[in-house]
């Protein structure tokens, strides 16, 4: 391990941060918040020592950047930088416990959007330090160290260890022969993209602030709103649209806009893991409007031990239709937006959003969960697997999009469902240990290992993680950054063979 080529790199990271606070500060002067301008000017200045020392003590550090080196810099960056960003948190007053600014900084970049912000803090927290908390979605959406490839042209061959460490998805695609023009046309496509919604929930009747909040929570499938009803606080269907097809968009993989704009329309419908993706979004929201409508079985009250549920139901179809389809989305693009409280909602489609948090977005989208291209590959390798046990002498590939998988990735996709399930469990039973109830232990862990916010029961949709004790938002923090990463890039971090010079 070059140690002091990580901590020189991880330097100029810190540096960047307390750059990107400034743009901030600018509404601290519009909204003459000083108390927040002060805290984010005195969060910048930690930031940019911190980097300037840490650049120092690895100067003249050796140039050589391998693999080891991309993982370890790109697991510590996400670790480190955290910390650094809910610096602004604590400086303003908003959280005086460390941990809760970590954890609301690390749901920020790591685009969860769980939060430990209650319906007073949405009152009295500046709108300088609420934008700053809906930029760090923006920021990570693409990928913290992605934005610094695109914009730090000395990294040279080391961006393609950083890029393959942090890119979303079993196979990361180069759109261009270079990872640094890959980089900056990915932030093109993110930025076009935020520019578009941008105006158009502005035409919706959104204010500038809140319309640039809400696109950053959008498009890196974040869910950090300004109000503490999220998205339904506005009443506005034609809102609601605008934000659903922007998630739809911010789910896909960003390959496919490459290609688009390339004027290659077919990759797109020809790509079996998109088609897939819609089709899972379109029969779940069909399913959950009609389950809505009151379709469903009934369990004998009389005979549970358990008292009876209250469930919302809508009588109206276009009712039902509209929060199923703006919930069904935000859930599996594990943006995390709600309209209505779903805690409330019948079991199946409680359920159904549950399975949901797990499937996720697409490979190389800023969406969370296993990814679609992951299900399908485990589903064929499971059929495949299932022919040969009545014909061993058939040989069968795995294809997607026409395209063979190799027995390399396919062996790293079973690996990582292996690791996650294995998380997972452990997660849910340490929640429980804390004194969490099983619903709310269970979706806890759900939702930050799949970036989604949310989850059921103390942590539903209209509820906040700030009852979740100290050690469980650490905990929850780590889940965060292992579902942002896809597990292998922070869980080398603690194989004690990884920190031994090569």
């Amino acid at each position: 391990m070059n140690y002091r080529l990580v901590t020189k790199y991880l330097g100029h990271f810190s540096f960047a941060i307390g750059l990107l606070m400034l743009p901030s500060a600018l509404w601290a002067a519009v909204y003459r918040e000083w108390g927040g301008l002060g805290a984010l000017l005195g969060s910048a200045a930690v930031s940019c020592v911190t980097g300037y020392l840490l650049t120092l003590a690895g100067r003249n550090a050796p140039s050589e950047f391998h693999q080891r080196e991309g993982l370890g810099l790109v697991g510590l960056s996400w670790i480190f930088l955290a910390a650094l960003g809910g610096l602004p948190y604590l400086f303003s007053g908003v959280f005086s416990n460390p941990v809760d600014a970590y954890f609301e900084c690390m749901s920020g970049f790591t685009t969860t959007g769980s939060s430990v912000m209650t319906a007073e803090c949405f009152a009295t927290t500046p709108k300088c330090i609420m934008f700053w908390r809906s930029f760090t979605h923006w920021l990570g959406g693409m990928g913290i160290v992605v934005l610094f490839i695109a914009v730090l042209p000395y990294l040279g061959a080391g961006g393609k260890q950083l890029f393959k460490s942090e890119s979303p998805g079993p196979d990361p695609r180069g759109l261009k022969p270079r990872i640094k023009d890959t980089a900056s046309v990915l932030y093109k496509i993110y930025f076009g993209l935020t520019i578009a919604q941008t105006v158009a929930l502005m035409l919706c009747g959104m204010s500038l602030f809140d319309a640039l909040c809400h696109t950053f929570g959008t498009l890196a499938t974040g869910g950090f709103s300004t109000q503490a009803a999220s998205v339904g606080a506005y009443e506005n269907v034609a809102i609601e649209i605008v934000i659903i097809l922007f998630m739809i968009c911010a789910g896909s993989n960003f390959a496919l806009y490459f290609s688009l704009l390339g004027g290659n329309w077919k990759a797109v419908f020809k790509d079996t893991e998109w088609r897939v993706y819609l089709a899972i979004l379109v029969g779940c929201t069909l399913a959950i409007t009609v389950n809505l409508m009151g379709f469903e079985g009934a369990f004998p009250v009389g005979d549970s031990p358990l008292p009876a549920q209250e469930k919302t139901l809508f009588l109206s179809a276009g009712e039902a239709l509209r929060h199923a389809s703006f919930n069904v989305v935000s859930v599996m693009t594990t943006t995390g937006f709600c309209t209505v409280d779903f805690n409330t909602w019948p079991n199946f489609s409680r359920m159904l959003l549950v399975v949901l948090m797990f499937v996720g977005g697409c490979a190389g989208s800023t969406g969370g969960g296993l990814k679609v291209v992951r299900v399908l590959i485990l589903l064929k390798m499971a059929y495949a697997r299932l022919e040969q046990t009545f014909r061993p002498k058939m040989v069968r590939v795995v294809r997607i999009s026409g395209h063979v998988v190799d027995d390399g990735v396919q062996r790293t996709v079973y690996s990582f469902f292996v690791l996650y399930l294995m998380w997972f469990m452990v997660g849910s039973l340490f929640m429980s240990l804390l004194g969490l109830p099983f619903q709310t232990a269970v979706t806890s862990v759900a939702a930050t290992l799949n970036n989604i916010g949310p989850g059921l029961g103390a942590v539903g949709a209209v509820e906040n993680f700030s009852l979740v004790p100290t050690a469980g938002k650490l905990f929850l923090s780590l889940c965060m950054v292992l579902g942002r990463l896809e597990l292998f890039s922070i869980m080398v971090l603690f194989v004690p063979s990884f920190w031994r010079r090569a």
